[in-house]
């Protein structure tokens, strides 16, 4: 579709405009190295929008789902040999355990005025940066379509759900604590997914190709994917079920050993900046500063509803959960 790709060339030209480097810029140098769960189209452009920056700059990035990335994290951890300086990752549930851990860096100056208090934490070791919401994606040769997180587990659904593992994905961990802990959902929703014969796979990348590739009919699927390409022409919809939606930050955030302080910080910065934000709105995320507005196809975020989610409480009841979420679909 023209249209929609001249709107998003617009965004990124608009968004790569400020990136010039500036006198201050000059100042951050040497190596830093970032672990992301960004798709890895998105995140090379960060990359590269922040290394038109900061050209002293030399950015070292690794892409994974991540949980994945938080086992090689845990695994680098326990030899002894840290890698990454940042973490940009999809949930706050692993933030929160490495921050009880003193893993995390407080940056008190990170530049987060414009931003919702409950979009970063009141100590300033981790902040978000987008607001990703999980929902429904159905096929449009679907004979039904859905409105309602119930609807998956009509006798018409069995079978042709697709949905991503909370055991690799921080989205689809985010999701199932958000709807255990939900009023008229619980974990008998999970059960009720289980007996339709749903067998969650791996992230949200693999359910929304079986969705719109017909394989399956349905998913429960993290926003951007489905609307972004729908106004591609991909034969889908997606839906903010009436219920309400759950929603990770992709919280950024710098490690207690970080070898570039420095640099780090500027990374932080970049990201929550307007500049960053317009990027992300151009790569089709809902921003998470209030002054930037939302990417096509996204409804504004008053007009979106949000599931409650305790992250506290997660972090806490985070190894229990997982276990009885392995015992429902045997992963």
């Amino acid at each position: 579709m023209p249209s929609l790709r001249y709107a998003v060339a617009g965004l990124l030209l608009a968004a790569l405009a400020v990136f010039l480097p500036n006198s201050s810029a000059l100042a951050v140098s040497g190596k830093l190295v970032v672990y992301t769960s960004q798709l890895e189209k998105d995140a090379q452009q960060t990359v590269d929008a922040f290394k038109a920056k900061y050209p002293d700059v030399e950015v070292e990035w690794t892409r994974n789902g991540t949980s994945k990335l938080m086992n090689i994290l845990r695994a680098e951890i326990s030899a002894g040999e840290i890698k990454p300086d940042v973490l940009l990752i999809a949930d706050i549930i692993n933030m929160g355990q490495l921050k009880k851990e003193g893993r995390l860096l407080p940056y008190k100056e990170a530049a987060v005025g414009p931003y919702d208090k409950a979009l970063y934490d009141a100590d300033m070791t981790y902040f978000g940066t987008k607001l990703i919401t999980t929902g429904i994606v159905y096929n449009t040769a679907a004979p039904m379509k859905p409105k309602s997180w119930s609807d998956l587990l009509a006798a018409e659904a069995k079978g042709l759900v697709a949905m991503p593992s909370p055991l690799y994905s921080g989205a689809a961990l985010n999701h199932m604590h958000s709807v255990v802990n939900a009023p008229g959902l619980g974990w008998d929703y999970y059960e009720g997914l289980a007996g339709n014969d749903i067998t969650p796979k791996g992230g949200n990348g693999g359910t929304f190709k079986a969705v719109a590739s017909g394989e399956k009919l349905y998913g429960i699927v993290i926003d951007f994917l489905a609307i972004r390409n729908k106004l591609e022409g991909s034969p889908v919809d997606f839906v903010f079920p009436e219920e309400g939606v759950s929603a990770v930050t992709e919280p950024v955030a710098i490690l207690s050993t970080s070898r570039n302080v420095p640099a780090s910080q500027a990374f932080v910065d970049f990201i929550l900046s307007e500049e960053g934000q317009t990027l992300a709105a151009a790569q089709g995320f809902l921003p998470a500063h209030p002054a930037v507005a939302p990417p096509p196809g996204f409804p504004a975020q008053s007009e979106i509803k949000l599931i409650g989610f305790d992250a506290d409480q997660a972090i806490e009841t985070d190894k229990t959960a997982r276990m009885k979420f392995s015992e429902l679909f045997g992963e």
